[in-house]
């Protein structure tokens, strides 16, 4: 029975799941939380600050010595909001990733969105069909309707507890002025989507997350609702927190001592949520964004990975020529298998990238033949791309943009370091995929032999396919050109 772990680093509070799969599901066998309090530490420059940085890489350290056992298949980490803001983010993240042992991605707040909702799905079970999911984290809100498990419109939006705390209730005084400032920014945050939401509607509202987790909590110990959020509860919540003046002297009942900080914050938005949406009562879902990211690898485990389901939504979209995509891939693979361990791109991430950008690389003729691979990567790099991380879709639209013509480091320059020798690897390889099918001859292209020594990549044909094939071997010679500014040298063609 294999095991599995989540983690979540959130402008608030780290967490970590491991559960094992079972009978085609996954069961919960240990939860760590650690209140981090990430996006404290970010600066207005950008950066974040020593104190915050220790604080992760000390609460990372103690989860890395729980998944010590565990291979890097069977752990997916994600950075959400204030991970995404971070300025040199590949540095810190390179120093949070080696504390944890595996490797961390920081993901868009859409593909955020429809993990909660992922999680949610799997733990509101006998709920309606259609749900409004709220969750409410520490650097950012996200709303996402769905049917069933099916997330049918995304949102993700510039406002979480830590910084609306922060903002407005930075020296702990609460009064109705600024929390009424508070709503005022939190409505104008929503204010883009609150239209499109009330008009897809919903029949039940569900709340995900620690935030929401918390308030639902107070509500219940003082009696002002009955396991549910309720509008009434809500509003007599915010009268408690003016009353007593101050974060610090909050006395709840169910208010745990490391959410008190973050509460005035959190309140704000959930109550400008239930006044702009329309809401009365609001459903507590026990799972959320770790439990969606258990659920993901285990479709990734059982070939149900939604990456490989957006690819093919896109070359649908974008009319690509399936069929010699599909050729494309194939060579390119059967290249990639001949040099993956003497270019130490054993891991499946690589195949994974080299497929997909093999799927997409022609994706820019959807706007023009001149310059499709720039138009294709600028497609690929700004698309809202399901159960892709950030650096996954960065590596495939770099893959896509070096796919042909000419190639220089700086195409590789997004890239995190780690990733930038295997990303031009990958790409020498797609181009000579390209290549070898220009003709778009729907045979099988005969492989040649390739042997890989460093950057030398060395080809071995069949002196007859070389022969009767002059346009290739005048490719190849002209590729030998092209790779030179990457550090690559092709030989063992020439006439």
């Amino acid at each position: 029975m294999e095991s599995l772990a989540a983690v979540d680093l959130g402008s608030n509070s780290f967490h970590m799941v491991i559960a094992r799969v079972d009978h085609g599901g996954v069961q919960i066998v240990d939860r760590i939380r650690e209140p981090v309090r990430l996006a404290d530490g970010l600066q207005e420059d950008g950066s974040l600050s020593d104190e915050a940085e220790q604080r992760a890489i000390a609460c990372l350290s103690l989860f890395g010595q729980r998944l010590r056992d565990f291979g890097a298949a069977q752990v997916r980490a994600v950075g959400t909001n204030t991970l995404r803001r971070v300025r040199n983010s590949h540095r810190v993240l390179h120093d949070m990733s080696k504390a944890l042992g595996h490797h961390i991605e920081i993901i868009t707040g859409r593909e955020e969105a429809r993990l909660i909702y992922l999680g949610v799905s799997h733990g509101v079970a006998g709920a309606p069909a259609r749900r409004l999911v709220v969750d409410i984290g520490g650097g950012s809100t996200e709303f996402i309707i769905g049917d069933s498990f099916e997330a049918v419109s995304v949102h993700s939006m510039f406002m979480g507890c830590v910084g609306f705390t922060k903002q407005f209730f930075g020296d702990g005084k609460i009064s109705r002025k600024r929390m009424n400032n508070a709503k005022i920014a939190a409505g104008l945050e929503l204010q883009p989507v609150e239209a499109r939401l009330r008009a897809e509607g919903w029949e039940r509202a569900i709340g995900a997350s620690g935030t929401i987790r918390s308030i639902a909590s107070i509500l219940n110990e003082a009696g002002w609702a009955h396991g549910t959020i309720t509008a009434d509860g809500l509003s007599k919540l915010v009268q408690a927190m003016l009353t007593a003046g101050r974060l610090e002297k909050l006395e709840l009942p169910g208010l745990e001592a490391d959410r008190r900080p973050v509460l005035a914050g959190g309140v704000a938005i959930l109550s400008t949520v239930f006044d702009r949406l329309g809401i009365d009562e609001m459903w507590v879902s026990p799972t959320a964004l770790r439990e969606g990211l258990l659920y993901d690898m285990l479709g990734r485990l059982q070939d149900e990975d939604p990456r490989d389901r957006t690819i093919a939504m896109l070359a649908k979209r974008y009319s690509i020529d399936q069929a010699h995509a599909d050729r494309v891939q194939a060579t390119a693979l059967g290249l990639l298998g001949q040099v993956v361990d003497d270019w130490g791109l054993r891991s499946e991430d690589a195949a994974h990238a080299l497929a997909w950008a093999a799927q997409l690389h022609e994706i820019g003729l959807a706007v023009n033949y001149t310059g499709h691979h720039k138009h294709g990567a600028y497609l690929v790099a700004s698309s809202d791309l399901p159960g892709f991380a950030r650096d996954e879709q960065a590596l495939v639209a770099a893959l896509v943009r070096g796919h042909r013509r000419k190639l220089d480091d700086s195409y590789f320059e997004t890239l995190p370091e780690e990733l930038r020798v295997p990303a031009k690897r990958l790409s020498a390889l797609l181009r000579l995929a390209v290549l070898l099918n220009r003709n778009r001859d729907p045979e099988v292209v005969s492989l040649p032999h390739v042997a890989a020594a460093g950057n030398k990549l060395k080809l071995t044909f069949n002196d007859e396919w070389l022969d009767a094939h002059p346009l290739a071997r005048a490719d190849l010679e002209r590729e030998q050109r092209r790779v030179k500014p990457i550090g690559l040298r092709l030989t063992g063609f020439e006439a």
